[in-house]
């Protein structure tokens, strides 16, 4: 056998060897799943430094640190009183749904790195918050501090913030620095609080140039919040008491794309109120109106539940129509309201993407309920929705709470 053969032969055992140890190799044997979702990042900012880990990896004793996140630290749903010790290597805190009730500054003295703080579902109050605690994190993008018990706006607080919820407290003031030094923030949730309009006087949005989404939701507003900024993509009034919008309101926020403003007062409304080049969905719903008005090209959900609307003036929601301009408005809810005929076709002609028209109840009489002869219009159908409608006729004009809930939750309550 020549030297040539002899090596072929010792190459083919030694890849023969390899081979075989993989494939005994079970991968799964090193690889548990982990109990917790991996965290969120939010938009990770590229100046933060990264400390070199120390091993094994530090974690308050009260806290979950798992080794697949070393950068998080799970205190969550754990009945914790105060707060932890911080490492200062942690950039995710996640002390949520604990009996927490003051904010100290000690526990963060050694942490620079935070990037996501969750507090939420607590018993924190505004006085029991040192001052400046937050301030001072200069990587903080991301802050929980709704369902608590703060009486004011939680200031100072980073120039870093992005992300901002304090929902389901008793905020009631906002001092007039209180939102100033916040130039990156996106979002801010403030629904169900204790805002009345001497709150916005000050207009304290007015200086938040990257604000997308507002939420203001469940509180005492009379009137719509004074100059907001062009920046607004989702806006969030449901159950206050507004009973006005100037016709111009909405010039100032081309890139307004969800308004939600449904069980308020509101009675009358301009026209072109809602001539918006972007807006994809409105929300009316639980309302005093008693006629429609300019739907936008843009516009895909329109909810006008609940009014006081006898007559669909289509002309008054299309003027014209324009082909290589066509409205893409998709799904109409006129439930509750005093119709007493469907909604004229000409409608097809001008919002020839209409797929759902829901008519459900309308209170005709004050004392009784009366139903259209169809109470869910649909069209374009798909193939399963269509054979469903030749076997089952009955069902084809009877919307399920599944189809329902889906409309409903074209964007979430929340626009996450």
């Amino acid at each position: 056998m020549g030297i040539r053969s002899q090596l072929a032969i010792v190459h083919l055992l030694w890849a023969a060897l390899v081979f075989g140890q993989y494939e005994d190799y079970d991968f799964e044997d090193d690889y548990e799943e982990s109990d917790h979702q991996q965290p969120y990042y939010f938009h990770p900012n590229t100046q933060a430094e990264v400390p070199p880990f120390p091993f094994p990896v530090e974690c308050a004793r009260e806290c979950f640190c798992p080794p697949a996140f070393q950068l998080s630290m799970y205190c969550d749903h754990r009945k914790v009183k105060t707060m932890p010790n911080i490492p200062s290597h942690v950039q995710q805190l996640y002390l949520q749904n604990n009996d927490i009730e003051a904010v100290p500054a000690g526990p963060f003295t050694n942490v620079s790195f935070l990037r996501e703080i969750n507090l939420s579902h607590n018993k924190i109050k505004f006085h029991m918050i040192d001052q400046g605690v937050f301030a001072k994190l200069s990587n903080l993008v991301q802050l929980h501090l709704q369902h608590n018990e703060l009486e004011e706006f939680p200031y100072p607080l980073p120039s870093s913030l992005e992300r901002l919820f304090l929902g389901f407290n008793r905020i009631s003031r906002l001092s007039g620095n209180a939102l100033e030094g916040l130039p990156n923030i996106t979002m801010l949730d403030l629904c169900n609080n204790f805002l009345d309009d001497s709150v916005l006087k000050d207009r304290p949005f007015s200086n938040m140039k990257n604000l997308m989404q507002l939420n203001l939701c469940n509180n005492k507003l009379q009137t719509m919040p004074p100059d907001l900024p062009q920046s607004l993509m989702y806006l969030s009034l449901e159950n206050n008491s507004i009973s006005y919008i100037a016709e111009n309101y909405f010039k100032r926020l081309p890139k307004l794309i969800a308004l939600r403003m449904s069980h308020n007062n509101l009675q009358n409304i301009a026209p072109n109120t809602f001539n918006l080049p972007n807006l994809l969905e409105l929300n009316l719903g639980h309302n005093k109106l008693k006629q429609v008005f300019y739907i936008p090209r843009s516009l895909q959900h329109l909810y006008i539940e609940d009014n006081d609307i006898e007559t669909i003036n289509v002309t008054l929601m299309c003027p014209s129509i324009d082909p290589m301009n066509i409205n893409q408005l998709t799904y109409i809810r006129v439930d509750q309201n005093k119709l007493t005929i469907p909604i004229s076709t000409y409608a097809f002609f001008c919002f020839p993407h209409i797929r759902t028209i829901y008519y459900g109840e309308q209170h005709v009489n004050v004392n009784k309920s009366t139903q259209l002869r169809t109470p869910v219009f649909r069209r374009f159908l798909t193939p399963e929705e269509y054979h469903e409608a030749e076997d089952y006729p009955e069902t084809h004009d009877r919307e399920t709470e599944e189809d329902h809930e889906a409309e409903d939750n074209f964007f979430h309550p929340y626009f996450q």
